[in-house]
């Protein structure tokens, strides 16, 4: 297959034979670049806040929500913060903040959480709207990688096992891919059988066979993936669900943010009669002159 046709930038549900076992496939390339182009983030930090993308895609779909769904991390580390968010209509953006000059001096490693994020917490929230109740979930940054992370996150925080692999990679030619597979273990009473915990480590086992260079391969079509690695026990795949990079941004919105300000601190924000705001996400500027700064104060 031509890798043009080849779909990417998607998450692709599926189930293992007829057990209980329900997973997803993240596969990410054109939408990391478009990210993570935003901003000339260093090699180090463009890693890391993909595999943030990454994991956010995949844990996003794992649940029933109509907002967004927001992964984040603080810590003490060179890397100060990384948020990914996922709204249910498949809107994916993101942004890092780092220190350049702690990140210069930061050893490379196999463990980059606690080299570039250090100690802090993983917070997942999901956000349906002012008449709903925010979720959010935290854990300490526990492992060595993001991947560890979510699993310290489900061992400690949630009733449902499950396993993980994410991995982003760099290509000579300078484009990201990012790839990511996720197998959960849905609890049911009645569908407990004496070979259940058996089935799901061989399941695990087949997962972890999955190399970062397959999981990341535009080349290499997602359900054929899939079915390389569960052919044993079978696989089915669902309707794959596009994503797309998006940010949610706009003049009107930063308009908004303006308005509610007191006078003085618009004043204070003006440099040579004019007002500029950049989204942290997307880098957009928008620019505020001296005549929409009084529109702004009526």
């Amino acid at each position: 297959m031509p890798h043009q046709l080849i779909p990417n930038d998607l998450v692709l549900p599926f189930a293992v034979g007829e057990t209980r076992l329900r997973g997803r496939l993240v596969r990410l390339g054109p939408l990391l670049d478009r990210v993570l182009g935003q901003h000339a983030y260093p090699e180090p930090v463009a890693r890391m806040l993909g595999q943030a993308i990454v994991l956010a895609a995949a844990l996003a779909r794992a649940l029933k929500y109509d907002g967004i769904f927001t992964l984040q991390t603080k810590g003490d580390g060179p890397v100060r913060l990384l948020v990914a968010d996922v709204t249910a209509a498949g809107h994916v953006r993101g942004y890092a903040q780092y220190d350049a000059e702690r990140l210069a001096q930061a050893p490379l490693t196999l463990a980059p959480v606690p080299t570039l994020l250090g100690a802090g917490y993983l917070a997942f929230t999901v956000d349906q709207g002012e008449d709903t109740e925010r979720y959010q979930g935290l854990v300490e940054l526990v492992g060595a990688t993001l991947a560890d992370c979510a699993h310290h996150y489900f061992r400690q925080s949630e009733q449902i096992e499950a396993g993980m692999k994410v991995a982003v990679e760099r290509e000579a030619d300078g484009h990201w891919h990012g790839g990511a597979l996720m197998i959960e273990r849905i609890p049911d009473e009645e569908a407990m059988l004496e070979d259940s915990d058996e089935v799901w480590r061989n399941a695990v086992i087949l997962m972890s066979s999955c190399g970062d260079a397959e999981l990341t391969d535009p080349t290499l079509a997602p359900a054929l993936l899939l079915y390389r690695i569960f052919h044993e026990p079978g696989v089915r795949v669902h309707p794959m669900r596009p994503l797309v990079p998006q940010c949610r941004c706009s003049r009107e919105r930063v308009e908004r943010v303006l308005r509610a300000l007191p006078d003085g601190e618009l004043d204070e924000m003006s440099i040579d009669g004019q007002i500029s705001v950049t989204c942290e996400f997307c880098n957009a500027t928008y620019l505020f002159n001296d005549e929409d700064r009084k529109a702004l104060a009526e």
